[in-house]
């Protein structure tokens, strides 16, 4: 009996007709441009998969760090990234290392890490601790940690006393990042919003299932991105704001293009789905967005992650962002800072990682060795840890110039 998610995936494999073999995705790849273990994206992708049937025999396939940069250039429209995702998601089906499985659960992570915050950071800062953990579950021992926090964004939410509202409601959608982690670039967010009039309703909310998705672990993911979509669903045809932009992108069209799940209550939950910085750019757009920034004397660095890009709808905090007198922000321009993830954090990966990684380091350290600003969780973590610098997301220096901070 054929399944929704095999039907999809045929849709998925077929598209890789459409290769006409020019290299854009190869000369675009990242990874391929910095090691000889990932022969390129058309090898193990369009190629491949005619050979494939079902399950790959080519180890190379897991170098691939599901940038999504592939099927972003792809002038033919080649689900090259959604091809070499599910492809490997078959290939270790029946082998998935405890590593993966464990670096997976970022909800689990923070309710273990949150209640004991000091000792865990403390604990995780000490090389003989990592030296062990890396041993014993292959994580490389100076990959880019969490720093657990001592509150969750719910606990602060709980006390919070929202203002008088003057607008309409908005979900928020914090991720685990922002729940346990993450937890005042959560808070800064909701300032915001409330400042600009919104109502705020934040529901309990589980994990997206992004990190199991990357790693292969798809059954598990569909679970999860679909009982979140439900839990977002509180408020049906309300605006859904995330401050997380991989999770956002994950409701928006990961979970459809790679996971296969056609969940009409899924697919109506992504079109309301918004980055903040889109919803607040949005805002600019329409002329309603206060404009009374203060001004901020600082050039930084901006990076627009893959999953951002991925989206299709440029870099929204860069538009916004330039509207803040005196701030200088300088774009990037890289394709990728090498985390992409949990991809960095292993052992066999963590040197390709960083090459991927150094011209954008370089670029923050040329630009602002102090501070930066990127969009996703992970790969603020990755270039502070690369850099020395502060990186934040950029609804910090929204939140300044509106004088809250």
């Amino acid at each position: 009996m054929t399944t929704t998610h095999d039907q999809h995936d045929l849709q998925t494999r077929m598209s890789l007709d459409h290769c006409v073999k020019c290299t854009i995705c190869e000369t675009h790849c990242p990874v391929m441009a910095v090691t000889p273990k990932f022969p390129g994206p058309k090898f193990v992708g369009p190629q491949a998969e005619r050979y494939r049937h079902g399950e790959s025999v080519d180890q190379s396939l897991d170098y691939c760090s599901s940038c999504g940069t592939c099927t972003l250039v792809c002038p033919q429209g080649v689900k090259i990234a959604e091809i070499n995702s599910q492809a490997r998601a078959v290939m270790k089906k029946n082998h998935m290392p405890l590593r993966d499985r464990i670096i997976s659960r970022t909800t689990l992570l923070g309710k273990v890490m949150t209640p004991i915050a000091p000792i865990a950071n403390w604990k995780l800062s000490l090389r003989p601790v990592r030296w062990f953990i890396e041993k014993l579950f292959g994580i490389h021992r100076h990959a880019p940690m969490p720093r657990a926090n001592s509150r969750t964004f719910s606990s602060w939410w709980k006390k919070h006393t929202p203002p008088t509202p003057t607008r309409g409601k908005v979900v928020f959608f914090h991720g685990c990042a922002g729940e346990f982690f993450e937890v005042d670039t959560s808070i800064k967010t909701v300032e915001v919003l409330e400042f600009l009039g919104y109502e705020v309703v934040t529901p309990k909310q589980g994990c997206c299932g992004l990190a199991l998705q990357s790693n292969g672990l798809f059954d598990a993911a569909r679970r999860h991105v679909n009982k979140l979509a439900q839990q977002l669903n509180i408020e049906p045809g309300t605006p859904i704001i995330a401050s997380a932009a991989s999770c956002a992108g994950m409701l928006k069209h990961e979970a459809r293009e790679i996971l296969g799940v056609n969940d009409p209550k899924l697919a109506e939950v992504g079109t309301r789905v918004r980055d903040v910085c889109e919803f607040l750019l949005s805002l600019a757009e329409s002329g309603d967005l206060p404009l009374d920034f203060q001004p901020i004397n600082e050039t930084v660095a901006y990076h627009g992650p893959c999953q951002l890009k991925s989206q299709g709808m440029g870099l929204p905090a860069l538009d916004v962002l330039r509207l803040i007198p005196g701030l200088t922000v300088i774009d990037s321009e890289a394709t990728c800072c090498g985390i992409a993830g949990t991809y960095g954090l292993k052992k066999e990966k963590y040197a390709i990682a960083q090459a991927v990684g150094q011209p954008l380091f370089d670029k923050v350290i040329t630009v602002n060795p102090h501070l930066a600003l990127c969009d996703t969780e992970t790969c603020r973590w990755q270039i502070a840890a690369s850099t020395g610098a502060e990186v934040q997301h950029p609804i910090w220096m929204i939140h300044q110039a509106y004088g809250l901070s």
